[in-house]
């Protein structure tokens, strides 16, 4: 379901801090193509997330944030 994997993107994103499409595309057990539209859609929903091109990047949360998620 979009909505587990998108927490589970989230919570890997606040344990890893910087992570790729094809790290999450491995850990989620999904396409690379399906990771990417999972962070680009954390993003229009005004999660602070950003990529950040080129080796040795990734997407991370701006500045560290956190969510609580713990229910």
């Amino acid at each position: 379901m979009r909505a587990d994997r998108l927490v589970a993107t989230l919570l890997l994103m606040q344990t890893r801090g910087r992570v790729t499409a094809g790290e999450l595309a491995e850990e989620l057990e999904v396409s690379v193509a399906t990771a990417r539209r999972d962070l680009e859609a954390l993003s229009a929903a005004g999660v602070p997330v950003y990529p950040q091109p080129g080796r040795g990047g990734g997407w991370q949360l701006v500045g560290g944030a956190r969510t609580d998620l713990s229910g």
